[in-house]
């Protein structure tokens, strides 16, 4: 798995929920349901809904009809989009020699290592987009008794 903090994967898990309601008509969907579908805190679900929509990666509204959706097309939202909003992106990696090694005369021996590794992590979180969440039909593992089973309908 990636190395990500708690609050950008639970992003991810909300927003790739809001991805698999995701339609023309702008169904919205309550914070609630999304914490007691990704089994996440309430609390930081509607905190994590409202820094995603300070990026312009969710919408909001209130009363009633209110809920949250993705504020554009999923296959249009990167990880890398919800990463950024939680974590600093152009930090890179400490040098495994401490902070005056690298970048104060000649790299460390996992210079070059690190940087590639650093580098595939950031292209990965670019080319994934929620596209292919949208319209997934799954439920928990525990709930189906299946593990890394889902039915995608048409």
């Amino acid at each position: 798995m990636l190395k990500i903090g708690k609050l950008a994967q639970q992003g991810i898990a909300a927003a790739s929920y809001l991805a698999q309601k995701y339609d023309e008509e702008g169904t919205r969907v309550s914070a609630m349901e999304i914490a007691d579908a990704r089994e996440l805190p309430r609390p930081v679900v509607a905190k994590i809904l409202a820094a995603l929509s300070l990026h312009g990666i969710t919408t909001g509204t209130t009363g009633p009809h209110g809920g949250y959706r993705l504020a554009r097309p999923p296959r249009h939202i990167t990880l890398h989009d919800i990463v950024a909003v939680f974590e600093r992106m152009d930090i890179r990696p400490m040098c495994p020699f401490g902070p005056n090694w690298c970048g104060h005369g000649p790299p460390c021996p996992m210079h070059d290592a690190i940087s590639v590794a650093a580098d595939d992590v950031t292209r990965f979180l670019q080319k994934q987009h929620l596209g292919p969440f949208c319209g997934l039909k799954s439920e928990p593992a525990w709930k189906t008794g299946r593990r890394g089973k889902s039915a995608k309908t048409s």
